[in-house]
This record gives C-alpha cells, sequence and structure tokens, in this order.
C-alpha cells in the first residue's frame, strides 16, 4: 500500500475512534459525533482515490468523492441519499445555527461504518474491532 494511503486509512480511524468514543460518553457532542463521522468517510474514499492513482479535488462532497472512483466503490453508488446526508450533517456541525442529535449521529454512525467497511475491504485490510 501506498505511504499515502496509509497516512489516509490513520487519520481516518483516529476520526473512527473519536466518533465512537464520544457516543460513550454520558454528555456526548452530537455535533462531533456528526464531523468526525463524516471525517472518516471522506478519508477511506480518500484512501482508495489515492491507492488507485485517482486524483480528486480538495472537497467535502462524498458523492462527488464516490462518483470519481469509478467501479472501486460500486457498493456504495446506491447509497447517494445517504452519503449526501453525510457529507450535510458533518459540515454543518461545524457552524453555528445548527445543532446535530442523537439520531442525526446514530445515522452518520451507520454510513460512516458502511463506507469504512467497503473502503477497508477494496484496500484488502483486515477488519478490526
Amino acid at each position: 500500500m501506498k505511504r499515502a494511503t496509509t497516512e489516509w486509512v490513520a487519520k481516518a480511524e483516529g476520526d473512527w475512534k473519536v466518533a465512537r468514543r464520544e457516543v460513550g460518553v454520558s454528555r456526548p457532542v452530537w455535533d462531533a459525533v456528526c464531523f468526525h463521522a463524516q471525517q472518516c468517510a471522506e478519508k477511506y474514499i480518500k484512501a482508495v482515490l489515492e491507492e488507485n492513482g485517482i486524483a480528486f479535488p480538495k472537497t467535502h462532497d462524498l458523492v462527488l468523492l464516490v462518483d470519481s472512483s469509478g467501479k472501486l466503490l460500486s457498493q456504495l453508488l446506491l447509497q447517494r441519499e445517504a452519503l449526501a446526508h453525510l457529507s450535510t450533517v458533518g459540515i454543518v456541525a461545524r457552524y453555528p445555527g445548527s445543532t446535530s442529535d442523537r439520531q442525526s449521529a446514530k445515522e452518520a454512525l451507520r454510513m460512516a461504518r458502511e463506507v469504512r467497511s467497503v473502503g477497508r475491504a477494496v484496500l484488502g485490510l483486515v477488519e478490526r474491532r
């Protein structure tokens, strides 16, 4: 695996760890869960693109990134609506005027889990708990 790919995966795993840890605390910050879930998904998609030599723009748009993958992430193509939603909640969670709730965080984590699973499979990584 390319060094840059390994770095994307490490960053994605850090976001995954933070999102899951935050859910487990007594008073979770739902915005943080949504943000880190989106970041985990984004970085796994970028890891797949990097590993396969596919250039990608600086963007947080998960649908655009998945579309850039051709057929590499075909399992995610049917999840366009959920990917678009994750892109949105991950971005708006960072700014005043919007607050995430438990349900948004649950949906964000579910989609991040799916992207993480597909990304790891495409990259040939053994699943870790």
